[in-house]
């Protein structure tokens, strides 16, 4: 095969390279001893497939300068290991989000913007096979009678993924990505997720065992806010986990991980997260996290709160801390439940002390816009105070949000809890001003 001439217009160049890639990976897979390869495993492996494909590159066209024939090498490595075309969005720092849209429409959101990218598949297969590759290393399995599916990535991210018939364009892939290393407490106070006196309060409010709502919109931050709250847990507490992917990264010693089961292609086998959290209650968690609360689990959470088992934290999606009361009463209502409406807002009012509201404001900051007390059922209402929240004050010139935290100047009703916990915060943390 000749190098790729010059004259050539760039469609005509991508498509000799992507042929040649396709040559070279199809004699990759004739020439792999899969039995000596049984034996090597990790970057062992990857150097001795390089090998190979170096010499493949060498034979099939020699004429390739150094930099073609480098990138040739990684895709190649990439269709065979790794998750293809995804391997280059996965590994671009400040990509927060991956949206393809079938194989030729790929978006990502860098900065709090959604932008087009130029990574593309070759056509429907190619994209289905790396979504395969993905979904099965996770015990997982997408198909025609099963077209819809949540996985997560070795690195934690989640995936989400739909395919035709349902899809109409194509597989559509939605990544959230997680880095291995995640965002901690530090981290958000410089991006202004809060301020130092809230974290404080979040603090003292985890280490007197509080049981605590995490309430927002998709992308607003919940799981990352979920983990940088898990890290004021004790040492010697014993935590269990309870995701349908898990994506929490829990510092503590002690964290026992359970993750939901879809049903198998019988449709059998079904494990859901209400079975998980009855289960869990039988295997001495001091506390109880459930990454996030989407259905009739929830009456199983607000239970568990009540009997022993304080300090239990949960995500829900609701836009603010009302509305997540709201959200509460309905989940537990989807689970076929006759409990009457009053009695649900009194499982709520006891269980639940403190509501925290991450959003996702205009031009992508994510804020903690309120930490919210539920404080007792009057009538039929359950009753809440603020402590702090974020006010907007305008945009500026590039589109994004502009506000300031303020101190409500209401004293949390649970500070003799605090107190009783060991937990001393200054008088004038809660004075009504701006922070």
């Amino acid at each position: 095969m000749a190098r790729i001439p010059s004259r050539m217009n760039r469609n005509d160049q991508q498509l000799d390279f992507e042929s040649l890639k396709r040559l070279i990976h199809g004699k990759l897979v004739d020439k792999l001893d899969l039995n000596r390869l049984g034996e090597l495993e990790g970057d062992t492996l990857r150097r001795e497939i390089r090998l190979v494909v170096e010499h493949l590159c060498d034979t099939e066209n020699p004429l390739l300068n150094r930099s073609e024939r480098e990138r040739l090498i990684e895709e190649v490595l990439d269709e065979t290991f790794g998750f293809g075309p995804l391997e280059i969005l996965m590994k671009q720092e400040g990509v927060a989000d991956i949206m393809i849209n079938g194989p030729k429409n790929v978006f990502v959101e860098k900065g709090g913007r959604i932008q087009r990218s130029e990574v593309t598949f070759r056509d429907n297969e190619h994209l289905l096979q790396i979504l395969d590759r993905i979904v099965s290393k996770v015990g997982r399995r997408i198909d025609e009678t099963s077209p819809m599916c949540d996985a997560r990535l070795p690195d934690g991210s989640r995936l989400n993924a739909i395919i035709p018939p349902l899809a109409l364009d194509g597989p559509s892939l939605t990544i959230r990505k997680f880095g291995s290393k995640p965002l901690g407490l530090e981290d958000l106070l410089n991006f202004g997720a809060f301020t130092p006196e809230m974290v404080m309060l979040m603090e003292g409010a985890i280490k007197a065992r509080l049981n605590i709502i995490i309430s927002g919109g998709t992308g607003s931050g919940k799981t990352t806010l979920l983990n940088t709250l898990s890290s004021f847990v004790q040492q010697d507490h014993r935590v269990i986990t309870i995701e349908d992917a898990a994506e929490l990264q829990l510092q503590q010693d002690h964290v026992l991980r359970l993750e939901t089961r879809p049903p198998n292609i019988e449709g059998k086998g079904r494990i859901s997260a209400t079975d998980l959290v009855k289960n869990a209650l039988r295997m001495r968690p001091d506390r109880i996290i459930i990454g996030e609360c989407r259905g009739p689990e929830t009456l199983d959470m607000l239970q568990a709160m009540n009997t022993g088992h304080e300090g239990s934290m949960t995500t829900v999606h609701a836009n603010n801390p009302r509305d997540a009361v709201s959200r509460i009463e309905t989940m537990v209502t989807m689970g076929g439940t006759e409990l009457p409406l009053k009695a649900i807002r009194q499982q709520m009012a006891s269980a639940v002390d403190l509501i925290i509201q991450a959003s996702r404001l205009q031009g992508g900051p994510r804020k903690v816009t309120y930490i919210t007390e539920v404080l007792n059922m009057e009538q039929e209402t359950i009753i809440m105070q603020d402590i702090f929240k974020f006010v907007q004050d305008g945009i500026d010139e590039d589109g994004r949000a502009l506000g300031h935290f303020e101190a409500t100047g209401v004293r949390p009703a649970c500070m003799p809890r605090l107190e009783a916990a060991g937990v001393r915060l200054p008088q004038n943390l809660f004075a009504s001003r701006a922070l």
